[in-house]
């Protein structure tokens, strides 16, 4: 079986999409200088939102790398690894838990074995070449089989990091590897909206991942300085079969007591979804990256739940504010780019995606779409430059939220204006239909007068000053 995802129709179609859910897109992008901009690649990035009953519903987002292989094979087997029964009778956070951890971990063993056909030939092609042979040699004398060598090599090295989220009986669990995202934002008792980062990036800026590297016995400070990767190396991911399975082959990770790189999740949970939380965002990379790319900012967190506030108050639907809010930052990072004079940053982003699931924050009404939105953006430049908040911590080993200070935006304010810019719309609409009433045919009455028109008309004909092709 090819690791190919094919055309046919998979199981996952026929779950129920859950409606309360919108997902915004934006495919990579190569930057021109003349403005142009083009994909690089396919799009890499895959999600799901379903909902399987009223006490139920499963998230996931999945960003591809070095193909979209992984990410498509996870987006399809994770339903069937936790919806198929293996969530009955679990009544335990801790037997919840265990079903996401087994989850990932079977996802990556059944993308393995459906690889089987691509490592033999690996094998075989390794096998016609001379032992011992060195890379220069091999292409000079075999340039047909060292080429197919690299591709298969490639695809080997396909990738996926992922963050899924499962709501069941009323409490949140999020699961992630890599650097996907998910934030829980929430009103506290000061009716300020706090930002919560549930995940962990799994890369060598992570203390404890560089810990768990070094008792492997790997030098953390070489990987870290590799060049195009850094601390941007993902500890943590879905397949990548070239490092987890041939990983004694790498100078770097030789040393290594057993694989570096796992399939292990991280998982929080149970959190409980009451009236105070108002919407949960799960991103690839792509999109938090752009930000900090564009800005040098220290808290894409905070800016995300900012734009995605005030696109709550200018869409009237939740996959309108979700692409609002992945087309906003797609277009910070391209202005960035346009306006550095040498254009020697930002010049490709990655594919960006964001799912927004929606509990209790109110969408604009359509009429007061531009009112809502000018109240939200007051509400929010005064939190803007806000350098006194601290950027949510979490403990990694116990898997709780600490306990202090998180990102905050004033909702407080942004509720007053919901509030106040529907009454405004309700007495457009009321001015409006007295202005417009019905006749006893149930049609509208003039309520133009263009008397005046008319007699301009007329005039201006009987003075000959009309064109003789005009249309009146």
């Amino acid at each position: 079986m090819s690791a190919e995802i094919s055309e046919t129709k998979s199981w996952t179609d026929d779950l129920p999409v859950c409606f309360y859910t919108g997902v915004g897109l934006s495919t990579n992008q190569i930057y021109k200088e003349d403005g142009y901009r083009r994909e690089a690649r396919e799009c890499e990035d895959r999600s799901f939102h379903f909902k399987i009953d009223d006490h139920t519903f499963l998230y996931g987002v999945f960003n591809g790398k070095d193909g979209s292989s992984v990410a498509d094979f996870a987006a399809q087997r994770m339903p069937a690894e936790i919806l198929l029964g293996q969530l009955n009778d679990k009544t335990s956070p801790e037997a919840v838990k265990e079903v996401l951890n087994e989850a990932f971990l079977a996802v990556e063993r059944s993308y393995f074995e459906s690889i089987d056909d691509l490592l033999a030939e690996r094998a075989n092609l390794l096998c016609e070449l001379p032992e011992g042979i060195k890379s220069y040699d091999a292409y000079q004398q075999f340039p047909d089989i060292v080429n197919r060598l690299r591709a298969a090599n490639v695809r080997l090295s396909a990738s996926a990091s992922a963050a899924v989220a499962l709501i069941f009986n009323g409490h949140l669990y999020v699961a992630n590897v890599g650097d996907c995202r998910a934030l829980l934002c929430k009103i506290d008792a000061e009716g300020v909206l706090r930002v919560m980062q549930l995940t962990v990036d799994h890369d060598l800026t992570n203390e404890d991942e560089v810990l768990r590297l070094s008792h492997m016995g790997l030098e953390v400070e070489k990987l870290q300085n590799l060049p195009g990767k850094g601390s941007h190396l993902t500890t943590r991911c879905l397949g990548n079969y070239t490092v987890k399975g041939g990983y004694k082959d790498f100078d770097l990770f030789s040393a290594a007591k057993a694989e570096p790189v796992i399939a292990d999740a991280e998982i929080i949970g149970p959190i409980n979804l009451d009236e105070s939380c108002r919407f949960l965002l799960l991103t690839t990379q792509g999109l938090y990256g752009a930000l900090e790319e564009a800005t040098n900012s220290e808290q894409a967190n905070k800016e995300i739940a900012q734009i995605v506030v005030e696109q709550f108050g200018s869409q009237s639907t939740i996959t309108g504010v979700a692409q609002g809010v992945v087309d906003r930052i797609a277009r910070i990072h391209h202005d960035h780019y346009m306006e550095d004079p040498n254009h020697v940053t930002c010049c490709q982003r990655d594919d960006i995606t964001l799912l927004i699931r929606n509990f209790n924050f109110q969408l604009s009404a359509p009429l007061s779409a531009s009112s809502t939105l000018r109240s939200y953006n007051t509400s929010l430049n005064a939190y803007s430059n806000d350098s006194s908040t601290m950027g949510l911590k979490f403990d990694t080993q116990l898997n709780t939220l600490s306990s202090t200070v998180g990102n905050s935006i004033s909702e407080t304010l942004t509720e007053a204006s919901i509030t106040s810019s529907t009454e405004s719309s309700e007495q457009i609409k009321s001015n409006q239909s007295q202005n417009m009433l019905l006749d006893e045919d149930g049609r509208i009455g003039p309520y133009v007068d263009f008397t005046s028109f008319y007699q301009a008309v007329r005039k201006a004909k009987d003075e000959g000053t009309i064109p003789e092709d005009a249309i009146y």
